[in-house]
């Protein structure tokens, strides 16, 4: 299940107040491709950083509620909260659901959300496997993928996140999306960027803040 939480009409990502203020990012902070980024959870130190980046969505992997003072700095920016619930724990081993990782991504590789951060709580393991299932969808041979989930992981590398995403099975949303739209960014550039069609976009539930 995916709880959305729309931005209110705030300043929409703009630099205010980011001159003269020292820019920190999140641990584990990363660009995983043009528009998208990963890391840790962000508090309010981390701010004036994400406002930098002008981020129109966020996908907040934990199970917990967000904070009310996260809350409030993304309404102020008008930043969409996309809340997919992934327990974190390794005792009792949950697994991670495959729906849940197929809905999450279905919002990562709409480019209507774009600038889009992924998150969890320090970035490794639920943010490792979702990017990890990312980039079986573009292609990635698995040793790769598995070389970028450790960089992030580090000695708490999971064996279980790198079997699910091994057997992460991307057929299924390469189907159900047959209406994505590949789009270019001109001759010279080699990166491909995904859009759903309009007409096959479907209503989520929206919860208001």
């Amino acid at each position: 299940m995916c709880l959305v939480r729309e931005g209110g009409g705030g300043g929409g990502g703009g630099g205010e107040g980011v001159m003269g203020l020292s820019l920190s990012p999140p641990t584990n902070f990363a660009m995983v491709e043009e528009g998208i980024y990963r890391s840790g959870f962000p508090g309010s130190l981390n701010f004036p950083f994400l406002r930098s980046l002008q981020l129109r969505s966020i996908v907040y992997l934990c199970t917990e509620p967000y904070p009310e003072e996260n809350l409030s700095f993304l309404r102020s920016q008008n930043i969409r909260l996309f809340q997919f619930g992934i327990e974190g724990k390794t005792e009792p081993f949950v697994p991670i659901p495959q729906e849940t990782i197929m809905e999450a991504l279905k919002v990562l590789i709409d480019v209507r959300n774009h600038p889009v951060l992924i998150h969890c709580k320090r970035g490794k393991h639920r943010t490792g496997s979702l990017v990890g299932c990312l980039r079986k969808l573009q292609s990635w041979c698995l040793s790769s993928v598995f070389e970028e989930y450790q960089h992030f992981a580090g000695a708490k590398s999971r064996i279980t996140d790198m079997r699910f995403i091994e057997t992460f099975d991307v057929t299924q949303l390469r189907q159900c999306l047959y209406s994505i739209i590949y789009r270019y960014q001109g001759y010279s550039s080699n990166k491909r960027r995904l859009m759903y069609g309009e007409e096959s976009v479907q209503k989520t539930r929206i919860a208001s803040s």
